[in-house]
């Protein structure tokens, strides 16, 4: 079974038990992260984790590449996410899973978020996936700016399960657009 099709859940143990692994065995240890690459579409991190405090080398090191806006987690907390990745990785590469399986919760959701972009690619054949992206942030937007949540949750399921035609996505996204515009708009000119 690849990677990408395993369950999220139990299985998979997040990496803040991972870290509390590590400081129970190692209590004088240490993980240090360094943010590698930040643009306006992706953040790299590379972790190193050491046994000692003393220690020169990294007894492990780990990476986790991130894009800006891939899923609602990235799209709130991209730097943060990357950064708890890359020290998932280098926890598990130094040995501790916390889980009988070596993916991190967090890996497998970026798998999950992987697989339903090209779900949504497949669905929406004529539809760019940045296209896609465009609608999902839009709804987030609107959602900041008032739209309810159940109504959000209600298109995004419906985006991403591709029950729209292309033609409706456009729709769909001119009148988000339009939206989010006059409420902006309204904010402006009646100052709380």
């Amino acid at each position: 079974m690849p990677k990408s099709d395993l369950p999220i859940g139990g299985e998979y143990a997040p990496v803040a038990d991972r870290i509390a692994l590590f400081y129970e065995r190692f209590p004088a240890g240490r993980i240090i992260t360094q943010l590698t690459m930040h643009n306006e579409r992706e953040v790299v991190f590379r972790a190193s984790v050491y046994r000692t405090e003393k220690a020169r080398t990294p007894a492990a090191t780990g990476w986790a590449s991130e894009k800006f806006g891939d899923g609602d987690i990235n799209t709130v907390a991209c730097l943060e996410n990357t950064e708890t990745s890359a020290i998932g990785r280098a926890l598990a590469n130094l040995g501790f899973t916390a889980a009988k399986n070596r993916p991190s919760l967090e890996e497998m959701e970026k798998a999950a978020r992987a697989r339903t972009r090209a779900v949504l690619a497949e669905r929406y054949q004529s539809a760019s996936s940045d296209a896609l992206e465009d609608v999902l942030t839009l709804v987030r937007t609107a959602e900041r700016y008032g739209l309810r949540t159940r109504r959000a949750t209600w298109l995004r399921t419906r985006i991403r399960r591709g029950l729209f035609t292309p033609a409706q996505l456009t729709r769909l996204s001119q009148t988000l657009r339009r939206w989010v515009r006059s409420d902006a708009v309204r904010a402006v000119e009646s100052p709380q």
